[in-house]
């Protein structure tokens, strides 16, 4: 029998993997807050797009309120369920899905930030996974529609990453694995918390940048001093996460050494970061669309991670005797955004001098 899979949280991420696992005949229900969504998606099925012909699709796949969980397993319970909500969401999903859970099943995090402590603490560190969006860019941008807004990865590049917490290659993540694989390119990770840390400075570097400035992900590269910036973030974050222990994998194509380091001011690590930087932006494809999700959510007036991402760097730092005062910084400015204080502008990142 196929395992029956429910995402807890039908957003972008969320959406855009369940919606494909259904397409491609896996036993997928969607279960969503925004009630405006479940019913397009009841009416019309998901809506998919993105930049090769096969990836535009209308998928029929069952969705749910919030509200009607409770009457939807009572027959038959949850194998595998992916939380793919804002990381102040986590733990009230997972405790929403916990009681309709398999005697085998498990919780995966789909998620931006380092969530699986959280979605451990409520069903146990034995029935969590985590799963890594690491080089994707997708936007709910109209109830019942996602749209993908690069391109698909392959042999040169890994879009998903799926991992143990004890890092191991088990049965169940070779399953989950072979599942995803039918939707872009992936691998099961024994470095689960170095991928997780390693995303994040990547978060880090361009989600706040954008929602602060109100600028797509490309135009921050293109403009010297948020790009010089963005490296700064990033620079910190490595030090922190290499203070904590974490092996680091590539962020935005550099080594970590070299992303420190540029950040650091080392001329040479600078010039050839910043030639990094702008040759990932001249690949994208569609640029004019690239909003990082937390850019997303400020046009959106929703609440954003930021505590959760540079917060959490800086909180981070702060025990491992680091300072990251670009991090802390850029976390008072989108705050102030976010509140309405100041508006969404270069200047807000350009004027920062620390």
């Amino acid at each position: 029998m196929r395992p029956r899979i429910a995402f807890i949280g039908a957003g972008a991420v969320g959406g855009y993997v369940g919606g494909h696992l259904a397409r491609l005949g896996h036993d997928v229900t969607l279960i969503d807050p925004w009630p405006e969504h479940v019913a397009a998606i009841r009416a019309r099925g998901l809506a998919l797009s993105g930049l090769e012909a096969e990836e535009n699709v209308t998928v029929q796949v069952p969705a749910l309120h919030l509200t009607e969980v409770q009457s939807a397993f009572r027959h038959r319970p949850i194998d595998i369920a992916f939380v793919s909500v804002k990381s102040y969401d986590t733990v009230w999903a997972t405790h929403l899905v916990a009681p309709y859970l398999s005697a085998g099943g498990f919780v995966v995090s789909l998620q931006n930030c380092i969530n699986e402590e959280r979605i451990a603490s409520v069903v146990g560190w034995g029935r969590t996974l985590g799963m890594i969006a690491a080089t994707i860019s997708v936007d709910l941008y109209e109830a019942g529609k996602i749209r993908r807004t690069v391109g698909r990865g392959g042999a040169g590049r890994t879009v998903f990453a799926v991992g143990e917490v004890h890092g191991r290659i088990t049965p169940r993540l070779e399953m989950l694995r072979d599942m995803i694989a039918g939707i872009d390119s992936v691998k099961a990770t024994s470095n689960l918390w170095g991928e997780r840390w390693s995303k994040l400075c990547v978060n880090a570097m361009r989600n706040p940048t954008s929602a602060a400035t109100g600028l797509s992900g490309n135009q921050c590269d293109q403009h010297p001093q948020i790009r010089r910036f963005a490296l700064r973030i990033g620079a910190e974050a490595v030090r922190i996460g290499q203070a904590l222990g974490y092996s680091l994998e590539k962020i935005q194509a550099m080594d970590p050494a070299l992303l420190a380091a540029a950040g650091e001011g080392d001329p040479a690590a600078l010039e050839t970061a910043e030639a990094t930087l702008l040759e990932n932006g001249r690949k994208a494809q569609r640029s004019d669309l690239q909003r990082p999700s937390m850019a997303q959510d400020m046009a959106k007036g929703r609440k954003t991670e930021i505590d959760y991402i540079n917060g959490f760097i800086a909180a981070e730092g702060r025990k491992a005797g680091l300072a990251a005062p670009a991090n802390a910084a850029l976390t008072e400015i989108v705050k102030r955004v976010e509140r309405g204080e100041i508006p969404a502008r270069p200047e807000n990142i350009a004027g920062i001098n620390i």
